[in-house]
């Protein structure tokens, strides 16, 4: 065995974690294939290596014959017997024929066969080692880059984390340190592929798991989890033990649980509600801060229907609809978001009711009379007592004078008097006229 091979035998066992024995019997296989073309087709050739002393040998099983005719396979009875005193014809005999210089040669030969066979060895060891790791948390270092995929050093291992299982608002550079949730471990043609992602939700799941110590013990558990990675996630928690707040558990002192999680999260917005079976109580917990009219429940079709008022409106469904969305993920339920048109129906059902009272009290067509009740003016004791033609006119948009008609018969249908219309005063101008002219002429006489 040559120095390069036990070098790499200490380099593999070190860095790699691969056993010794694993290795030589790569090599030994490497080996016997490579024996092949050096020695020649030997009957039942095999390769023996000595891991102690390094030694390589090389041994074939022939059949003692009285005349040789086929070298690889038959050994004459008088060389055999050298060999093992008392043999027979027809016996076999396992003989060394390992020839000189074999190791330099058979290192040559089979390096590239052996290293095929370590690669080999070193993916099934990580596959036995991260089958069970499915669902973990892992820690590691990123090392490259290909086509939008980043490549993260575990350690023995290195794990991929597609393009997919990224987070888009995230952005990773080599030599950063990250932390990934194992998706999965799959084996297939080109050997075992650590698939991890910071995207999945339960990557979410598993940081509450660890720094929430209610929940690794089963006091809290996490009912449902709805995730837009990099933007918002919504976790519905619950507690069979009443003196355990769950979501206080969750939130920690002064938020310092929550707090690490959103760290980890690169600030990623985590809002934690109380579980409930009531869909109606866990649809108001999960559409918090907005404030519910009415909910509508469809218990054959899962789906909730929920009215708010019209300033409440943006806060119930989000930006771009991700509350509402994130909410229908959380319940199972499909979940409708509505403006309330209850209190604006009831309003117009109330323009409409005085606007046909007026309408007919004033003798006016109904949309003159829903202008004047938009226009502040709603009743006929407040078209008659309150105003006078000029406001009226200003209203509709009318002359003064059927403003004083419209307000006149307004009058009369609320049982009022019109009030006679007060004689024209005399002209006074002529007479001071005068008064002055004489003024004027007895201060000339002065």
């Amino acid at each position: 065995m040559t120095n390069e091979l036990l070098a790499l035998f200490e380099y593999y066992e070190k860095e790699k974690g691969i056993k010794r024995d694993t290795m030589i019997d790569a090599l030994e296989t490497a080996l016997l294939s490579a024996s092949r073309k050096s020695i020649g087709p030997a009957r039942e050739m095999r390769i023996k290596i000595e891991p102690e002393k390094g030694d390589i040998r090389a041994y074939a099983t022939l059949v003692v014959r009285d005349r040789v005719s086929n070298p690889y396979e038959e050994i004459d009875i008088f060389t055999a017997r050298r060999i093992s005193p008392g043999i027979e014809v027809g016996a076999e005999l396992e003989v060394d024929i390992t020839p000189k210089n074999f190791g330099r040669i058979a290192a040559q030969t089979a390096k590239q066969t052996m290293m095929q066979r370590l690669r080999q060895a070193e993916k099934e060891m990580i596959y036995d080692e991260f089958k069970d790791r499915a669902g973990d948390i892992v820690s590691g270092t990123v090392r490259r880059f290909e086509r939008g995929d980043v490549y993260i050093d575990l350690g023995k291992f290195e794990g991929v984390m597609h393009q997919r299982e990224r987070v888009s608002t995230e952005e990773y550079n080599v030599g950063d340190r990250v932390r990934a949730y194992v998706v999965a471990v799959e084996n297939g043609a080109r050997g075992p592929e650590i698939i991890l992602s910071r995207s999945h939700p339960n990557f979410v799941r598993r940081l509450f798991e660890s720094e929430v110590s209610e929940i690794a013990d089963r006091t809290v558990e996490i009912r449902s989890l709805a995730r837009e990675a990099g933007y918002r996630t919504k976790v519905a928690v619950y507690s069979a033990d009443e003196k355990v707040d769950p979501v206080g558990a969750c939130v920690g002192l002064r938020g310092a649980r929550v707090k690490n999680i959103v760290r980890e999260l690169n600030n990623e917005k985590v809002d934690i509600i109380r579980w409930s079976d009531d869909i109606r109580s866990l649809v108001t917990e999960a559409l918090k801060p907005a404030e519910i009219k009415s909910i509508t429940v469809d218990d054959a079709k899962k789906s909730v229907l929920v009215k708010v008022d019209e300033e409440e409106l943006s806060k119930a469904i989000g930006r771009r609809g991700q509350n509402a969305r994130l909410t229908a993920r959380l319940t199972g339920w499909d979940v409708q978001v509505q403006k309330d048109e209850s209190a604006h129906e009831a309003f117009e059902a109330q323009v409409a009711g005085a606007a046909s009272t007026i309408a007919k009290g004033a003798g006016i067509d109904i949309d003159q009379a829903v202008t004047l009740v938009r226009g502040g003016l709603n009743s006929l004791d407040m078209i008659a007592n309150d105003v006078d033609e000029v406001d009226i006119a200003d209203v509709l948009g009318v002359s003064v004078e059927e403003g004083r008609e419209i307000r006149n018969r307004a009058i009369v249908a609320t049982g009022g008097t019109i009030a006679a219309a007060a004689p024209a005063e005399e002209e006074a101008a002529p007479a001071e006229e005068v008064a002055a002219v004489e003024e004027t002429a007895e201060e000339t006489a002065g």
